[in-house]
């Protein structure tokens, strides 16, 4: 078990939950809008305010950019009210998972961020990452990056006393991915393509009622360490491998203090110590239900996980509309 964070008091636990709601809510005004950037601005500058509303030093690790390259919620910005003086907190954020999938209306965007304590966090740059996660209960090593897709299937398939064709995945709809859908279909599995939200999806493997027993392809880094943070809460098991495509995205990592360009990182490479995870639904998906506008009000419902307790709370909100 992980032991609790002094600095990750049990208020905190709330209030993260506070923090995605805030943000998903600014996100469904958009939804079906077709305007991603719009969309995803709404949703960025709802979870700042609602961040430095909390009497924490929060340092963001993992966020919308570098300085230069995003107005707010970049890296390395400063959020919280108790700067210098308060608990030095680490996040990962994405305030729109799935700016896409909002723009269009379509299913399981959601506001997502994880905390630890400083130091708590892998700072992982803006590029790739190759993933393989599973859910809770599995031997551990049970998978790994350093398999064919077709050895991890035939693992998890003995692990659950099935055959491969009774084993769901999830992989990103991308090209990139031809080779690793061709391989799993040679196996004889179930294949859930998702068009965006690979939080989302690797999460999914938590929840026996989404039918998905793996996560596997490659997806943002950013999103890897989001992730990642929700398997350590819930005991899921997790392995990411950095993908580089250039120089400048070489260069990035070393900015950032990555020097095994091979590396492969495991869960508790990316998450050290205690966590906490919170996400709300922005549209409806396996996870969670999106924002509802109803006479009056509108609903959320959200999910928050800590590693220490090992709990998992579902969150159902009701905002009075203009209160």
């Amino acid at each position: 078990m992980v032991q609790a964070s002094k600095a990750l008091d049990r208020v905190l636990v709330l209030e993260m939950v506070r923090v995605t709601e805030a943000a998903a809510i600014a996100a469904s005004k958009l939804v079906g809008r077709g305007d991603e950037k719009a969309a995803d601005a709404a949703a960025v500058e709802a979870m700042r305010l609602a961040f430095n509303g909390l009497e924490f030093d929060g340092t963001v690790v993992i966020g919308e950019g570098e300085r230069d390259e995003a107005p707010m919620l970049y890296i390395g910005e400063k959020v919280g009210n108790a700067i210098g003086t308060g608990p030095k907190i680490d996040i990962a954020l994405d305030p729109l998972e799935g700016t896409t999938l909002t723009a269009k209306a379509w299913p399981n965007a959601l506001a997502v961020l994880a905390i630890a304590e400083e130091g708590g966090l892998l700072n992982a740059p803006d590029v790739y990452m190759d993933k393989i996660a599973i859910g809770p209960g599995y031997e551990k090593g049970l998978v790994s990056l350093t398999r064919t897709p077709t050895q991890n299937i035939e693992a998890i398939a003995t692990a659950k006393g099935v055959k491969p064709d009774e084993i769901i995945a999830c992989v990103l709809d991308r090209p990139r991915h031809e080779a690793l859908i061709a391989e799993l279909r040679a196996t004889g599995c179930g294949i859930m393509l998702i068009p965006d939200g690979d939080v989302a999806g690797v999460i999914a493997v938590t929840d026996p009622d989404t039918t998905i027993d793996i996560y596997m392809g490659s997806g943002g880094a950013p999103e890897g360490v989001l992730a990642a943070a929700a398997l350590a809460c819930v005991g899921g098991q997790f392995q990411g491998k950095l993908l580089f495509r250039n120089d400048d995205e070489r260069a990035r990592a070393a900015k950032w203090g990555v020097t095994d360009l091979d590396r492969i990182y495991d869960l508790q490479d990316l998450v050290k110590g205690d966590a906490i995870f919170a996400a709300t639904g922005v549209t409806d998906g396996s996870l969670l239900a999106g924002v509802k506008r109803r006479k009056g009000c509108m609903t959320t419902e959200s999910v928050v996980m800590r590693a220490s307790s090992g709990t998992v709370r579902w969150v159902k909100g009701e905002h009075k509309i203009g209160a």
